[in-house]
């Protein structure tokens, strides 16, 4: 009877101990600060990566959990929390390639990066590293982007192209007083096709 009564007391001693650990020092939390999305080393990257495919969009900083998926935890929990550098999405959407910027925090990683590789390409999707930011050629032959593609490049949409089924209509939002920020006053939203 007694181990039952110690066994008690022991849980309830460690789920306090918890609880004090969850709240941190004295009950306070840590204050919550904001930092820049696209690190100083990533930031020549995203702008050769735009000026070299302007006819397609680029996101940076996406988590994996944003495009990939998968049945049970114990197999989400292996890309969970990871991040990529950039997304190379074509005009409708569609993940054309994933790109990784490998500066020199990523010395000694290469196990690592080899099964985030392998992570996304099972995923079905295409991985681009570079060791440094790089150049328009470089990103053209990757991406098989030729000089008479990119002489035909359209800013305009085409309508004939099939949209994706996540893709809505463009909402343009227009303000008469410039001065007014966007989250103050919005005059009118008009809807775009």
């Amino acid at each position: 009877m007694s181990i039952v009564i110690g066994i008690f007391l022991l849980g309830i001693i460690m789920l306090g101990i918890l609880n004090v650990l969850k709240k941190g020092e004295n009950g306070k939390r840590n204050p919550i600060k904001g930092k820049r999305i696209i690190s100083m080393n990533e930031q020549p990257t995203f702008m050769k990566l735009r000026e070299a495919l302007p006819e397609h969009i680029i996101l940076a900083q996406v988590a994996f959990s944003a495009f990939m998926t998968a049945q049970g935890y114990a197999t989400r929990n292996l890309f969970n929390r990871k991040v990529a550098d950039f997304v190379v999405l074509d005009k409708i959407f569609n993940i054309v390639a994933i790109v990784e910027l490998d500066d020199s925090s990523h010395k000694g990683k290469e196990k690592f990066d080899a099964e985030r590789d392998a992570l996304i390409q099972e995923a079905g999707f295409k991985v681009i590293r570079y060791k440094r930011t790089p150049e328009l050629a470089q990103i053209h032959v990757d991406f098989n982007i030729t000089s008479s593609s990119l002489a035909q490049a359209s800013i305009e949409p085409n309508v004939t192209e099939t949209r994706t089924k996540f893709v809505a209509d463009t909402i343009i939002i227009e303000r008469d007083d410039p001065s007014v920020q966007p989250t103050q006053h919005i005059d009118e939203v008009k809807l775009k096709s």
